[in-house]
C-alpha cells in the first residue's frame, strides 16, 4: 500500500489499524528527555520530606508538580 493511500483511507475514516504495528507504535511527546537540575540542598530536602509523605520517589515528585504547573499555565493563557 502507498502512502498516499494509507492517508486516503486514513483521512476518509476508515479502519487503518490492520495497517499499523501497535507493538513498535510510540505517542509523539510522550518520550523521556533527560534533564539535569541543579538545586540547593535545602531543595532538595524539602523535595525528600514530601515525596516521602506522599510515598513516591523525588522524580515522580517533581515531574508531577512541573506537569501541574505547565498544565494550570496553558489553561490561564
Amino acid at each position: 500500500m502507498s502512502a498516499k493511500e494509507f492517508d486516503r483511507m486514513f483521512d476518509d475514516g476508515e479502519d487503518i489499524s490492520e495497517y499499523l504495528d501497535f507493538a513498535t507504535a510510540r505517542h509523539l511527546n510522550l518520550e523521556p528527555k533527560r534533564v539535569n537540575i541543579d538545586f540547593p540542598s535545602w531543595v532538595v530536602q524539602g523535595l525528600d520530606d514530601e515525596a516521602k509523605r506522599l510515598g513516591v520517589t523525588r522524580q515522580s515528585l517533581v515531574k508531577l508538580w512541573i506537569a501541574e504547573k505547565l498544565e494550570a499555565h496553558r489553561h490561564t493563557k
